[in-house]
């Protein structure tokens, strides 16, 4: 959608601005030029008529500037990152088992996320400059500079609309914000790959020899088990069923009976 909004609002647009020329001379004025530009923006292929004030002549004349590829740029940008968008969708969706076999699936979206991230920024910033640009070259005191008639005091040359460029800024938001989106999905892309999984199976080493070397500790030995000091039979002396007791000594248990 971000794609859609990126191409649209600027590969849609077609504007224009109109300019009055008032002559000295009421019968050759024109008080309504109308000058109409649109996407790709070679202005210099943008011609117009505009009277000279010296007769019935008139002069032709056109814009300056040519921005057409950092607009295309832009565009061809959003149009790919809309396709690709499309089919990855279509993928994770009927083709789940397949995008994850081999892990090839993940390490290829991982990479072109990253490609497209740096498209959008170059794009994006390179149309930014491009606008502002064409901003200038169709800027209705600029283009009345154009004029011979304008030069001449005698005569009035005056900006009547000036384009709407709304739309165009609108596609330059909407080309950081794609950078944005695309650079943020970097690291659930990178989720996928299995890398950052995997480096969470293993852990560092230091933490291998920790362990290691507290199993191998005294800690884990069996200290009271049959080779400890107090399992020994006769070594203290440990009290049997009742009416017998056992000795002290290394003769091994006797009765109470007995040692009477």
């Amino acid at each position: 959608l971000f794609a859609i909004f990126a191409f649209a609002t600027c590969g849609g647009y077609s504007g224009g601005l109109r300019l009055s020329v008032d002559c000295a001379n009421k019968s050759e004025s024109d008080l309504n030029i109308d000058i109409a530009f649109a996407y790709p923006f070679r202005l210099y292929q943008v011609n117009f008529d505009v009277p000279t004030c010296e007769g019935k002549r008139r002069e032709k004349l056109s814009l300056i500037g040519d921005f057409s590829s950092s607009a295309e740029f832009f565009v061809t940008i959003a149009v790919f990152a809309f396709l690709y968008s499309l089919a990855a969708t279509v993928v994770y969706i009927f083709f789940q088992n397949k995008y994850r076999e081999n892990n090839r699936g993940p390490l290829i979206d991982f990479i072109v996320t990253v490609v497209f991230s740096f498209l959008w920024l170059v794009g994006s910033s390179a149309w930014a400059k491009g606008l502002s640009d064409v901003k200038i070259a169709t800027d209705p005191d600029e283009v009345l500079l154009l004029m011979s008639a304008c030069k001449q005091q005698s005569n009035k040359c005056l900006p009547v609309r000036s384009p709407v460029m709304s739309s165009l800024n609108t596609s330059v938001v909407f080309g950081f914000l794609n950078f944005i989106l695309w650079a943020g999905n970097i690291w659930f892309v990178f989720k996928e790959t299995g890398w950052h999984s995997s480096g969470l199976r293993h852990p560092p080493d230091t933490m291998e020899k920790q362990s290691s070397s507290y199993n191998q500790g005294g800690y884990n030995q069996d200290s009271y088990g049959p080779a400890g000091g107090y399992n020994q039979p006769g070594s203290y002396g440990q009290v049997g069923e009742y009416g017998q007791s056992q000795s002290y000594g290394q003769s091994g248990p006797t009765s109470f009976a007995n040692q009477i």
